[in-house]
């Protein structure tokens, strides 16, 4: 019985203080899709866009903070980058909403409160998908799309060079 009591005793683990408990992990990526805003007038020239704020200590990303605005037509030059240059199954973005688009609606379509919210719901969880993806990490498109305040379309594609 003694030899029993030895394999199910309780192991001690190391005293855990406060501080560490709601410290960062070691390696973490925040990425927030926030702050959408609408420009411009009537339906050809309007458009929405939305905050992304990124936060990390990721050793790949040369900014370990930074914000920049995006629309959807951004999200969806990243998401054909990728599918077109790595070999990451790429999650879909939130749908383009056609009916919203349609004229003769009674309310604001693809401009309402409830469908921008939607969309930036769905946008915050296709980034941070893509993001949180080792080999897309290592892409120089998602590291643009994060981090530059405006994005060259007409980039060179690549890898990030780690130093």
């Amino acid at each position: 019985m003694s030899g029993d009591n030895l394999n199910t005793r309780r192991l001690d683990a190391p005293r855990q203080e406060l501080a560490d408990a709601y410290s960062l992990p070691a390696n973490f990526l925040e990425i927030e899709v926030t702050n959408p805003e609408t420009h411009g007038v009537g339906w050809r020239q309007r458009y929405t866009d939305y905050e992304i704020k990124m936060k990390t200590n990721l050793p790949v990303f040369k900014m370990k903070e930074s914000v920049v605005r995006r629309r959807y037509s951004d999200f969806e030059w990243l998401m054909n980058e990728l599918e077109r240059d790595s070999k990451i199954v790429v999650p879909a973005l939130p749908g383009k909403a056609l009916k919203m688009q349609l004229p003769f609606r009674n309310d604001e379509g693809l401009f309402s409160e409830s469908f921008i919210e939607e969309r930036r719901k769905g946008l915050e969880v296709f980034i941070n998908k893509v993001a949180g993806h080792p080999l897309a990490q290592n892409e120089k498109c998602l590291h643009m799309f994060l981090q530059e305040s405006t994005l060259d379309k007409n980039y060179a594609p690549g890898k990030i060079r780690s130093t």
